[in-house]
């Protein structure tokens, strides 16, 4: 698929450099010619020497190279190539993507491109967290920079969360989606993620305990895979994936608005834990406690079903619609039912009982469950069963 295709691949200073070695020997497996920018950051954990012989191209690490910039070589670099990918790319990096900073090789190439440009950031999760970083993330998706990971795990700080650099096949993926290549290429995708939180007056809202992190990740997986994927997100606890269109809302009303401006979609994924109930008439102001007057007593109306509205929609409904259902007895039973009920053409089953710790957790053990019956998957982390969910939404959409 990336045949006669050219990689321009800038390595970062992270010890997750040395996947990068793997990430070339595989692009040339699959016909890519590869050449390298290595920073100086980047030499202290991968050498040249190393990188020159998996890439066979000459590794290019200073701008002042009387030899190269005689014919101005950093100008045909960044424009020579059909992507340019930064690998891993550091904090510092990303910082001067952001402030089109030109610094060094590896900056000015990035400064002089006209080409896309793909990233798979690398840091200390303290690092990626930092408000700093999320700008400087928010500014490149806005500026069109394609993003894989980071995922979540173990860091060689010994620490645990994200920033751990995408796997060598996840960032592939990307290359491949990146060029066009992806089988969700001109495929668009609604996912909506997180709670809903229902007011009950200005400082109190029902909610429930959902953190958006699976709907992040499916979201994510999907971008990776070529799609164009809206990403329609109550107040969740994870930020959202860069590369995507995100829509922001807090209730389970906003959302279906949201939903209904999004289509026409390709697919459906509706992760979402939308509150089932709201506050008929929510306070304008905050309900105070008074000395012998007992607690308030709340009238609630039920909140529009956003998963069943899509399922029976006619003209404009998404080719495939998947649903989730959170349980804590009979799973199965109780999913089916779900998925007849609601008309949707999959629904993911879960068990989220306290001992379980999937909500609000990393990992899931999930049940697909189809007209074809039900499809136990192993307990994974979640951006697994993302990725596992998206291949199978290609799947059903290529067909």
């Amino acid at each position: 698929m990336l045949t006669d295709r050219t990689i321009l691949l800038i390595i970062g200073g992270g010890i997750a450099a040395f996947k990068t070695l793997d990430l070339i020997r595989r692009l040339r497996e699959r016909g890519a010619r590869v050449v390298p920018v290595v920073t100086r950051a980047g030499q202290e954990f991968v050498t040249p020497l190393s990188v020159a012989a998996l890439a066979g191209e000459k590794v290019y690490t200073e701008l002042f190279d009387l030899t190269e910039e005689a014919e101005m070589g950093h100008i045909e670099l960044s424009r020579a190539a059909d992507l340019v990918v930064v690998a891993p790319a550091t904090a510092d990096l990303l910082a001067k993507m952001a402030a089109g900073l030109a610094g060094d090789l590896a900056s000015t190439l990035l400064m002089a491109t006209d080409k896309r440009v793909l990233v798979a950031p690398a840091m200390n999760v303290r690092m990626w967290e930092h408000p700093a970083t999320r700008r400087n993330v928010a500014r490149l998706a806005g500026d069109g920079v394609a993003f894989v990971g980071p995922g979540e795990g173990a860091m060689a700080c010994g620490e645990f969360g994200p920033g751990r650099m995408a796997e060598v096949p996840e960032i592939i993926g990307a290359i491949e989606a990146t060029l066009g290549a992806g089988p969700l290429s001109g495929r668009h995708v609604l996912v909506t993620s997180g709670p809903t939180h229902e007011p009950i007056d200005p400082v109190r809202y029902i909610a429930n305990r959902s953190s958006g992190a699976q709907g992040t990740a499916i979201a994510a997986a999907l971008r990776d895979l070529g799609a164009r994927v809206t990403f329609v997100t109550g107040p969740a606890e994870v930020a959202p994936p860069a590369g995507v269109k995100v829509v922001a809302v807090e209730t389970a009303r906003e959302m279906l608005a949201a939903v209904e401006a999004a289509l026409p979609a390709d697919a459906a994924i509706l992760a979402a834990a939308v509150a089932d109930w709201r506050v008929a008439s929510a306070s304008d102001s905050k309900i105070k406690k008074e000395p012998g007057s007992g607690p308030p007593v709340l009238e609630f109306a039920e909140n529009p079903d956003i998963l069943a509205t899509v399922s029976r929609m006619g003209a404009g409904r998404p080719r495939l619609v998947v649903g989730f259902a959170a349980e804590t007895d009979d799973v199965v039973e109780n999913a089916t039912k779900k998925r007849a009920r609601k008309g949707c053409d999959w629904i993911l089953a879960n068990d989220v009982s306290p001992g379980t710790g999937i909500m609000g957790g990393t990992e899931n053990a999930v049940v697909l469950i189809s007209e074809a019956g039900a499809e136990a998957w192993e307990r994974m982390g979640k951006d697994a069963v993302a990725r596992r969910l998206a291949a199978r939404v290609a799947e059903a959409l290529g067909q």
